[in-house]
């Protein structure tokens, strides 16, 4: 007879079990000239953990046990794959729910690491759960692996993430002599030309600034100069002008036909005038006492060597 927390569950009889409750069944035979009846517990509950005891009707010899119920629960990692950072400290949890006992928890690190420890602690609100964090500083890609172990499960339960490192954007190259990753590097590139290009620009600014202001003074000394050099050319031909006067571009020499005018011979009337002049005393002839007679100049020619007078005027 089978009872289970002082309850009777199961008897057996030489012909035939009595079953009690369909979740409890027995299995008698015999083994080296003993009587062996197990009993078998279908769909194990928590409530089954207990004082189980198995004894005969008609003897006084029983013999009993402990039963301590496990319950495998639920095993998870809250990310299937983590990227994180080269040489920098992670933190990585590893949940375990629903689990009586509690299982102990423990990591199968798959990657190259600089450090690495973890603890287990029992979630606070949940008597049958756990969580373990894993604490590394990887250097690699590689996996992780959670592992939950308990007394009498015969194969523990464990879950697997998958570990991806990116180099670190800290310095060009770090000490073990990793260079940047490739969009960086270009990254770079371009902004370095780009201030390249701007300084370049800013450079032909300030030239061109230089250069118009340069010839804005330039000309401003220039005109000045021209100014001055205008006045002062001004005032040099005017004074001048003072000085010789202006030259009368119509006159033509004309000594050549004087030379030949003087070698001809006087005429009667030419020869007369000089001796009518040199003997101071006036003609007196028939026209005397024509009344304008004595308002006309006297004038007397010089034929020998006529001169054109050269006329200068001052202004």
């Amino acid at each position: 007879m089978w009872a289970l927390n002082s309850t009777v569950v199961l008897s057996v009889t030489p012909k035939e079990p009595i079953i009690t409750n369909d979740r409890f069944t027995s299995e008698s035979y015999e083994e080296g000239g003993d009587f062996i009846s197990e009993m078998i517990i279908h769909d194990v509950q928590l409530s089954d953990a207990g004082h189980i005891k198995c004894s005969l009707q008609n003897s006084d010899r029983e013999g009993s046990a402990f039963l301590s119920v496990q319950v495998v629960g639920k095993l998870s990692i809250p990310n299937n794959s983590l990227v994180v950072t080269e040489d920098e400290p992670c933190n990585v949890t590893c949940h375990a729910v629903g689990w009586t006992p509690l299982p102990a928890l423990s990591w199968e690190i798959g990657v190259p690491v600089s450090h690495s420890s973890y603890y287990s602690v029992p979630e606070p609100d949940d008597l049958q759960s756990a969580v373990s964090v894993l604490t590394l500083t990887p250097q690699g890609n590689g996996t992780l692996t959670c592992v939950a172990a308990m007394q009498g499960l015969q194969v523990p339960e464990s879950v697997t993430v998958n570990l991806t490192v990116r180099p670190s954007p800290l310095g060009d190259t770090d000490e073990s002599g990793t260079s940047l990753p490739t969009w960086a590097i270009v990254l770079l590139a371009v902004s370095f030309s780009l201030l390249l290009i701007l300084i370049i620009v800013l450079i032909i600014i300030f030239c061109c600034c230089c250069v118009s202001r340069r010839e804005k003074k330039e000309s401003d000394y220039q005109s000045e100069i021209r100014k001055s050099a205008n006045v002062k050319t001004n005032k040099e031909t005017f004074e001048t002008k003072l000085k010789s006067g202006s030259e009368n571009c119509g006159y033509s020499s004309e000594e050549p036909k004087t030379t030949k005018a003087a070698s001809l011979p006087p005429k009667p009337y030419e020869s007369s005038v000089p001796e009518e002049r040199s003997s101071g005393h006036p003609h007196q002839g028939p026209d005397h006492h024509r009344p304008a007679s004595s308002s006309r100049p006297h004038v007397t020619f010089y034929m020998a060597s006529p001169k054109k007078v050269r006329n200068v005027t001052l202004v």
